[in-house]
């Protein structure tokens, strides 16, 4: 019995391996990266990836002849070795197999129509992962939404302010907290707390609006300019759902400020003699009786130009200390209130002689209870300056010093007993031993209420706050000099030198 050689065999296993090679070849295709692969456009859906298009193949022509002719012929070989050698062909097959069967599985994992999205995310989660961010439950079949790195059901992705869900394409986004965009705006745009509006962008996109300094008013730009009535007393100005008083003389006044405006002359008496009284209570007697009366705007105007001294804080004067006789028409009796007007106003004209250097004090009517008083506690001062021989004072110190006491009246007016003990400017320790511990109590019987406290501090505000040469800076500098070396010794440095204590 004749025995192949082994060089027989080893032809037969090379055909046959060369056979598989070309066959696995051949079921792998092209490699990634050769031409004819193509990747088409795809888009999110509701619950997964879907096609825009069923993906077309790349046609394949038909092989030329020459490689079925090869196919035929390496088929054919490889069968005949088979029939002559079955040991070896079992031998080989667990290995050929092997080959063949991983070839196959390689085709079948190859898949060359790979779906690309770029704004996908880059692992999507299985639908058992699905977590809703608002009731923590599994998000199943049906529509969802994928927003801030969570999934959400369609209900449950609610406003952060109105509790609605949000059903819109756009949204706001605070922090981790989404809004409707309308119910943002009403929490954060601001409005205008004059025509009750949202307050409109400039041409650059920005908000732009004014603010009081004290009480914080937004309100449009516009308001500036189109004579909305402003308040003569807290300069608030007059919102479109709120009438404000009109004093018929260009001037108009806020309900808060109304309910405690001094009218006429007669009311005002005893908030002058109180004033007087603090005044002799800190060793300042007014050894002269000065009249006082409650004037209209045109009156005071008349009389400030016919007097000699000055200067006059402008815009408006609400306060004058006469040295000159005139003739001045006084409010006899407080006028009625119609509407949001005052009518009956009744005057009375006097004449003013000159008794000694101060003639009279005239203060503008219809300014509430504080503001009035701290006018009389200015115009006091000057009065007392005069009577008491301090002459030709340079304005920013007769105004500072006069500033000083109208700002100490207010503070003992609105802060509490105590606290006033503890602040600085109410020390006197160096005024005289009968007033360096008075405290003169409030010249208002039971107190006064939160809205006038808050009066009293803005205009204590805007004492403090003023950028006139001689009301501010004459202010600024004379209250650190009293603070520093008591109101008694400051007076006495004034008097000898016509300046403060540096």
């Amino acid at each position: 019995m004749a025995y192949p050689s082994r060089s027989s065999d080893r032809c037969s296993h090379e055909r046959r391996s060369s056979f598989m090679k070309w066959l696995c070849a051949f079921l792998k295709g092209t490699k990634p990266g050769e031409p004819n692969r193509r990747q088409p456009r795809v888009t999110a859906g509701e619950e997964s990836t879907l096609w825009e298009q069923e993906p077309l193949r790349p046609k394949r022509e038909d092989p030329p002849r020459h490689d079925n002719e090869e196919l035929d012929r390496q088929i054919a070989l490889s069968l005949a070795e088979d029939a002559k050698h079955p040991k070896e062909r079992n031998h080989n097959k667990g290995e050929n197999d092997e080959d063949l069967a991983k070839a196959i599985q390689d085709s079948l994992n190859m898949n060359p129509y790979m779906p690309h999205h770029p704004y996908a995310p880059s692992q999507a989660l299985p639908r058992a992962h699905r977590v809703c961010g608002g009731c923590k439950h599994e998000v199943g079949h049906g529509h969802y939404l994928s927003c801030m790195g969570m999934y959400w059901h369609p209900q449950c992705f609610r406003c952060s302010s109105c509790g609605h869900p949000i059903r819109e394409t756009e949204f706001t986004l605070l922090g981790a907290e989404p809004y409707h965009k309308l119910c943002y705006k009403e929490l954060h745009h601001p409005k205008c707390d004059v025509c009750l509006h949202f307050i409109a962008t400039n041409r650059t996109g920005l908000i732009e609006y004014r603010a009081h300094p004290f009480w914080g008013q937004k309100y449009c730009p516009s308001h500036e300019l189109d004579r909305t009535p402003r308040c003569c007393s807290c300069e608030k100005m007059e919102p479109r759902n709120t009438k404000y008083m009109s004093l018929g003389d260009g001037r108009s006044l806020c309900m808060e400020c109304l309910d405690s405006a001094v009218m006429d002359t007669g009311e005002c008496q005893p908030l002058y003699h109180s004033i007087r009284d603090y005044y002799e209570g800190m060793n300042m007697k007014l050894d002269q009786q000065i009249p006082m009366l409650l004037v209209e705007r045109q009156a005071l105007n008349e009389a400030m130009e016919g007097e000699c001294r000055g200067p006059h804080h402008m815009p408006e004067t609400r306060g004058l200390c006469l040295s000159e006789e005139q003739t001045v028409s006084s409010i006899l009796r407080r006028p009625r209130i119609g509407g949001n007007r005052l009518l009956d106003m009744r005057t009375q004209p006097q004449k003013l002689t000159r008794r000694c250097e101060v003639t009279a004090i005239l203060v503008l009517y219809g300014l509430p209870r504080l503001l009035t008083g701290s006018i009389l506690a200015h115009e006091l001062m000057h009065g007392w300056l005069r009577l008491k021989g301090y002459r030709n004072l340079k304005p920013e110190v007769e105004e500072g010093i006069c500033q000083v006491m109208s700002y100490l009246w207010l503070e003992a007016e609105i802060l509490p007993a105590a606290t006033r003990h503890a602040h600085p400017s109410s020390s006197y320790a160096s005024s005289s031993s009968s007033s360096s511990h008075y405290r003169p109590p409030s010249s208002k019987k039971g107190g006064i209420s939160h809205t006038e406290k808050k009066l009293g501090e803005f205009f204590m505000h805007q004492i403090a706050n003023d950028t006139s040469a001689a009301y501010g800076d004459g202010f600024r500098t004379a209250y650190k000099a009293v603070n520093q070396y008591g109101l008694r010794q400051t007076l006495n440095h004034i008097r000898l030198t016509g300046g403060f204590p540096l």
